[in-house]
């Protein structure tokens, strides 16, 4: 029996790489600074899981952004309006930015390429762009590099890439007439020409990650995966090939993915556990398996108990030699390292016991491992002993449980999730009171947060300055941000968001059931990490969480200030939730908590509210028959938190980053006044699902990318505006950026919204 690890985090414990990517993008490191920095971490990943005893240690899961970004350039799938970028700079590195940031220097100007959620997660890649003439070529060295890297240490690694149909297709054709998959056979050579590199220079293993294999594939899908991996066994027979498979079960790919002619396959036994007899009773001789026992996606503890017998049924069927023991999927979606929550305050004891890390779930594996193979020493025993001391008071906790939140829970009746009138005789109610011309403009709520403004949070929670000196600080940051607002001309306006970090812990913060540690970031796309609470118990909301300054913010101004809240499906996905209840039950707690909210905020005079939904595409199950359940449920939270109000409060949701056909019918159910969606990337591709549905509320299309440094001109949003013009009836149509603006710099989004004001009014105009 061996251990192995899908892949690690690749930020650093402490954000190094987060820090030294955006120094380099400011011109301030050198490429040579970065690339250090890099190699210093993919070196302490490597001589952690060493050092712990993993087996097979990952390589080339490390990525200066994206790991389908990483796939892209090494098999030179570079889009051809980069060519003068790669021409220009001549340096790989800032070719790779380009296509991930975008490019607006040196008298060039190109948009970034499209980026979208991984699978059912909050990670982001960047989405292969394929053409009917696609030609791939082994353009990047980084995953032979890597190797070597590592066997200079010692460690003879296994290579980490995303298996060449899957990345098919997390691709997008960019013109009709051809089906991506039928690249398949150009593609393939230049994996063929990676494996006989990575051979030569003495790799063993090789793991490709084939999440489609879990997801609904056609029978072309099927067949390419016969053919890739049919192939890779004819030219190395003796290699050791690792398919992966994560997030869900195989069900009816069982067949297919058993088949298929490779070493070993790896199932995620967290997400789908039930698989498992139905593995073993069809995986034939020869074929290692590999158990993903430890959760890879969120940070509960492991029960002992309950993966040894896991281990012991697929040992008693195939034998120590035939099994693997690993995570259910890359570390690459937990925090990196329990260690380092050393305050008390913010993470408790208590709970602390209950979880577990990425360098945590390193040990487990490797412990799991020793229970089941080895007759233990009393130090492995004791370990023992802990864990089912740690889950057994989890599961008795009196922090846990609220019998009152249960009870509001199973009072929701079907009037709680239906607002008063038909959105038709609500429209005619808000136009009465809202007066707002045609083409209206707003922001999706955060304004820039400063370097200044985040050392003001710092000083405040270190005690360096008063409650009363950072709230004032605090509001001449909110006055000029609403003044502004109002001199270039926006018609709805927002406060800016400077009190909040993060859109879901600023309100698990507020929320009880949730708590909070100060280093478990992870990474959500590039250089952007997020922070993510920790559901821990029932949640109810004890006092107003946005209150406060929505009617602050609305004081300064007799234009509209608009409320802006994260909505309950977002928060549930975006935090690490318990797993001893229905996601579901714990959603509708936070749909209830967020209900109080947005009536409060209409009692305080707020007519426009906002309840942002990002991620209730991303919360669809993987496979299309479990998606009836989620999307009852998730729609009926959030028109739970949103039906409390009159009429003529106008209610906002913001969705991003998603493909939203399949559940067009889902978002117009939700019945929201106005969606603000992402389009930019796309050039309004995205829309086409709403016109061919003929969706019936408001929509904002969103007119520029803010997840890119560039700065679009007033005639590129003009011409995206008449695409948008061109499907949707105008009447219907608001102006809006892709996403909120706090990761951005002041003076470029200044530029930005200024354009997008005047698109606004030059369309109105004719």
């Amino acid at each position: 029996m061996q251990t192995h690890n899908l892949g690690y985090p690749r930020i650093g414990s402490n954000r190094e790489l987060k820090k030294a990517c955006e120094q380099y993008w400011a011109g301030k490191i050198s490429q040579s600074d970065l690339l250090n920095k890099g190699k210093s971490i993919s070196e302490q990943n490597w001589k952690l899981q060493l050092e712990a005893g993993i087996e097979l240690i990952p390589s080339n899961d490390f990525s200066y952004y994206d790991q389908i970004l990483d796939v892209s350039l090494t098999v030179g799938a570079i889009p051809k309006r980069y060519n003068q970028v790669a021409i220009q700079s001549n340096n790989e590195m800032d070719l790779y930015f380009a296509m991930a940031r975008g490019y607006q220097k040196d008298g060039l100007d190109i948009t970034a390429m499209e980026m979208t959620k991984w699978l059912d997660t909050n990670y982001h890649y960047i989405v292969p762009e394929f053409y009917r003439d696609q030609e791939f070529k082994l353009f990047s060295n980084k995953i032979i590099n890597e190797f070597v890297s590592a066997k200079r240490l010692g460690i003879n690694s296994k290579p980490v890439i995303v298996g060449p149909v899957s990345y098919l297709l997390l691709g997008k054709e960019k013109e009709d007439g051809f089906d991506k998959l039928d690249l398949v056979k150009k593609l393939l050579p230049v994996y063929i020409q990676i494996l006989t590199e990575l051979k030569a220079h003495g790799a063993q293993w090789i793991q490709f990650d084939e999440p489609f294999l879990a997801l609904d594939i056609n029978e072309k899908a099927k067949e390419a995966y016969k053919y890739v991996y049919a192939e890779i066994k004819k030219q190395f027979p003796q290699l050791k090939v690792l398919v992966t498979t994560y997030f869900e079960g195989l069900k009816d790919n069982l067949a297919l993915a058993t088949s298929l002619p490779v070493h070993a396959l790896h199932i995620d036994l967290v997400r789908c556990p039930e698989q498992l007899d139905d593995v073993l009773n069809a995986i034939p001789d020869q074929l290692v398996l590999s158990l993903g026992i430890v959760d890879g996606r969120n940070i509960w503890k492991n029960d002992f108990e309950q993966s040894l017998a896991i281990i012991k049924k697929a040992t008693d069927k195939l034998g120590n030699d035939r099994v693997l023991i690993a995570p259910s999927c890359s570390l690459l979606h937990s925090p990196c390292d329990l260690d380092l929550e050393t305050n008390d305050k913010t993470l408790t004891p208590e709970i602390k016991q209950w979880l577990a890390f990425a360098k945590q779930k390193i040990d487990e594996v490797v412990l799991l491992k020793t229970l089941a193979s080895e007759t233990p020493d009393s130090n492995v025993l004791a370990k023992l002993e802990e864990n089912k001391k740690a889950i057994s008071s989890r599961r008795t906790s009196r922090l846990i449980h609220n019998e009152q939140i249960k009870q509001r829970v199973n009072s929701i009746v079907a009037r709680d999730s239906q607002r008063e009138n038909p959105f038709s005789i609500r429209k005619k109610a808000q136009q009465e009171v809202l007066q707002l011309p045609l083409f209206p403009t707003t922001t999706i709520g955060s304004f820039p947060q400063t370097d200044e403004v985040r050392s003001w949070r710092s000083k405040f929670k270190k005690g360096e300055i008063s409650p009363a000196e950072y709230d004032n600080l605090l509001k001449k940051e909110t006055e000029e941000t609403i003044r502004w607002q109002e001199e270039i001309g926006i018609d709805v306006l927002v406060h800016g968001e400077f009190e909040r970090n993060d859109m879901v812990e600023y309100f698990g913060e507020q929320l009880n059931g949730f708590t909070f540690t100060k280093n478990g970031w992870v990474q959500s796309y590039g250089s952007r990490c997020v922070k993510p609470p920790i559901i821990y118990g029932d949640v109810n909301r004890p006092e107003a969480m946005t209150v406060y300054w929505t009617e602050y913010a609305q004081s300064l101004t007799k234009s509209l200030v608009k409320g802006m809240l994260t909505g309950p499906v977002t928060i549930l996905q975006w935090s690490f939730v318990r797993n001893d209840q229905p996601r579901s039950v714990t959603c509708n707690q936070i749909a209830l908590a967020i209900r109080d909210e947005v009536v409060d905020l209409e009692k305080a005079g707020i007519k426009v509210i906002q309840i942002d939904e990002p991620a209730i595409r991303e919360g669809l199950p993987l496979r299309k028959a479990d998606w009836p359940n989620y999307l009852q449920w998730a729609v009926d939270a959030f028109k739970i938190s949103a039906s409390g109000v009159k009429d003529e409060t106008q209610i906002h949701t913001h969705m991003c980053y998603s493909e939203f056909n399949d559940i067009i019918q889902n978002i117009a159910d939700m019945d929201a006044d106005v969606i603000t969606i992402e389009c930019s990337r796309s050039q309004m591709e995205l829309l086409d699902a709403f016109a061919d549905f003929k969706y019936p509320n408001e929509i904002g299309p969103g007119v520029y990318d803010i997840h890119s440094p560039r700065v679009p001109s007033k005639e590129e949003m003009v011409r995206l505006l008449q695409k948008a013009k061109a499907v949707i009836p105008a009447d219907q149509l608001w102006v809006n950026p892709d996403c909120g603006l706090k990761t951005r710099h002041w003076e470029e989004t200044k530029s930005a919204l200024i354009a997008m004001v005047a698109a606004a009014k030059e369309l109105s105009a004719n």
